[in-house]
């Protein structure tokens, strides 16, 4: 089926006589007749559910039906996007390992990055996205097990070069994930690039109403853990916690990686999304296309009327012919660049917080990419924990507003810009 048509169908298929929607089965456990069927879900030779901090029904449809919209063989949900980031990393680094990273990300993840996982013995290597080929692989070293960045960079909009990062990644035997919750499937699949592991804050686009926090983590099945055996042995040497179970052996490179996240991970940290939280991400999705038109379309023509504002100092979106990041865009985003707007306030930062305090229909908002506009600033929110020098490297100036455009009309969302910058 087409995408559209999955957005609706993949994941859950009801027999006769069943619910039509997904259900919600808001149950911590699960009765089965004897000890030794629940045995064999402990060992991990047989399918099913005994525990909803492992797994449950509801997500696991949910999970099944972005895997199915970004094209991957394996999914899990998580309790948010920074679970997600944190699982899909901790999964195959561990005290002593190295990570490159994209160094234009959002602020919360460059902060668990820098500052937790270091505490965890994890050393991070930040990266400028706009490097060169050389300079990316110069970063890399005998200990790195992984490359990470976002497909557009929240807040800076930076466009990832999928093909490069993946390019080099592979070159040194390490996957590329991806985090394309900005994108979502609807706007760019990551994986038909050369990522090989993709992440999510379902909070965002694909849950779309700001009803649920959550994170997901899809896998591509095809980097091959095997073959570099040596850097990955968590995958690929007997796990003593599962009776000496070897994952890419027992499940294959398509479902190895999120397998481990689930049943290791999941087990012993208990990111877990509640039920309820599962079926609003399914019921987001459903209308995940037809949204994401709308953001992209309303976002265009805030961009152009910004661009064309004596009080906006810059705008940036790479829907912007002349844009930095334009051309990437084309590439990798041709049917639209999100909802996101930045842009400067002529003024500097007093200004910017002027220009906020008067919008009226625009909501001062710590959230972005659903379907009512909201606006921050995130050197003083999201960012505050980088020094200027950190700031300056993951592309947030001072003065930057960051404008996440929903679905309302354009008329009145350009005209509620229009006041709050005659007050500036």
């Amino acid at each position: 089926m087409n995408f559209d048509t999955n957005c609706l169908h993949a994941g859950y298929r009801p027999g006769s006589g069943e619910p039509r929607n997904i259900p919600i089965i808001q149950s911590t456990t699960f009765r089965y007749e004897t000890s030794e069927e629940m045995g064999k879900l402990f060992d991990l030779e047989a399918e099913g559910y005994f525990y909803t901090r492992l797994q449950n029904p509801t997500s696991d449809a949910v999970a099944a039906r972005l895997c199915t919209l970004e094209g991957g063989t394996a999914a899990m949900l998580l309790s948010s996007g920074q679970a997600a980031n944190f699982f899909a990393v901790f999964n195959i680094a561990s005290a002593g390992d190295h990570v490159v990273a994209s160094s234009s990300i959002y602020g919360g993840t460059y902060n668990l990055f820098a500052v937790t996982m270091r505490r965890m013995g994890i050393q991070f290597t930040f990266v400028d996205p706009d490097c060169s080929e050389d300079e990316l692989n110069a970063a890399f070293r005998p200990e790195t097990k992984a490359l990470f960045g976002e497909t557009i960079a929240n807040p800076a909009l930076t466009v990832l070069d999928i093909e490069k990062f993946a390019h080099c990644a592979h070159a040194h035997g390490v996957p590329l994930i991806v985090d394309n919750t900005f994108a979502t499937p609807a706007l760019c699949r990551p994986f038909e690039w050369g990522a090989d592991i993709v992440t999510h804050s379902t909070t965002k686009y694909l849950d779309g109403h700001a009803a649920a926090v959550g994170g997901a983590i899809v896998d591509s099945g095809s980097f091959d853990w095997d073959a570099h055996a040596d850097k990955y042995p968590g995958l690929t040497t007997p796990d003593d916690s599962y009776h000496g179970v070897t994952y890419t052996e027992r499940f294959g490179l398509g479902g190895a990686y999120v397998t481990k996240a689930v049943v290791q991970l999941m087990r012993d940290f208990g990111a877990t999304p509640a039920p309820m939280n599962s079926w609003l991400l399914g019921m987001g999705m459903e209308t995940l296309p037809l949204r994401m038109a709308k953001h992209c379309a309303n976002a265009q023509g805030v961009a152009e009327f910004l661009q064309k504002h004596e009080k906006a100092a810059w705008v940036r979106y790479a829907g912007l012919p002349g844009d930095k990041y334009y051309d990437l865009a084309q590439k990798y985003l041709p049917r639209g660049c999100c909802g996101v707007v930045s842009f400067g306030v002529k003024g500097g930062r007093a200004a910017a917080e002027r220009f906020m305090a008067g919008l009226k229909l625009a909501s001062i908002a710590t959230h972005v990419a659903d379907a009512k506009t909201c606006v921050l600033h995130p050197a003083s929110a999201t960012h505050r924990q980088m020094n200027d020098a950190e700031l300056a490297a993951a592309g947030v100036s001072p003065d930057l507003v960051r404008l996440s455009v929903g679905i309302e009309d354009l008329d009145d969302l350009t005209a509620d810009l229009a006041q709050a910058l005659d007050r500036v």
